[in-house]
């Protein structure tokens, strides 16, 4: 009767197991993309316009059922599926200027290139809630792309999220490090609702019809035109 029960607890302890392997399979697949949110790490930066980047991947991870988000390549990050793509959600706690130190050890991991590569970043050259989807170029004085080119390369994938000027170079850095005003807050958040919900549009290499789809969705607010240089 013993070495029966033993038997059979055996059994169930290699079927379980084999259970757990292959379920296992799946998060041993390889990422084959990453998404990166420029952004500062603290609490008194969480709703900085420079956050942005950040607030989208949040967004990101909640719609699609990314699993918890864990420290690793000096970052917070949380894998998922977008479509048929293994996707990394990556959060810097290098702070905004140093993005590409963190992104650049994820790439090495992975074996990955620029190319699978998508940055989420304001953008102050465009008006509040403009988006535009960029590839190559230069770091137009964003220290965070400067870093990104610098360690990753000038490949990476940019989505440029609007956020306007304040209209005086000695006052831009007050500006981004500040939180958006409540009515900021209604375009903001349409926006980055629908960066999330168009995404599987970049996973198409269709960067022209994402950036459409995103405009579509949550068209910008009329601004004032001295808000973008």
């Amino acid at each position: 009767m013993i070495k029966t029960l033993t038997n059979l607890v055996a059994g169930w302890l290699r079927g379980h197991s084999a259970t757990l392997d292959s379920g296992g399979e799946d998060s041993k697949e390889p990422v084959m993309h990453i998404l990166v949110g420029q952004g500062n790490p603290e609490p008194k930066y969480l709703r900085n316009r420079h956050n942005l980047g950040f607030m989208v991947l949040d967004a990101v991870a909640a719609d699609y059922g990314f699993g918890p988000w864990r420290s690793k390549f000096q970052s917070q990050v949380c894998e998922g599926r977008i479509g048929s793509e293994k996707v990394l959600l990556m959060k810097p706690e290098t702070f905004y200027n140093e993005t590409g130190r963190a992104a650049q050890a994820a790439l090495k991991f992975y074996k990955l290139s620029a190319e699978d590569v998508t940055i989420f970043h304001d953008e102050i050259d465009l008006a509040p809630g403009r988006m535009r989807v960029k590839r190559g170029g230069g770091h137009s004085g964003n220290n965070g792309i400067r870093s990104m080119i610098a360690h990753v390369g000038a490949e990476v994938r940019r989505v440029r999220m609007g956020v306007g000027h304040p209209g005086d170079k000695s006052r831009v850095m007050p500006y981004v490090l500040s939180d958006f005003s409540k009515a900021d807050e209604v375009w903001r958040d349409a926006l980055i609702g629908a960066c999330s919900k168009a995404l599987p549009l970049l996973f198409e290499h269709n960067d022209e019809r994402f950036q459409t789809e995103v405009m579509r969705l949550a068209p910008a607010p009329k601004h004032d035109p001295k808000q973008v240089r």
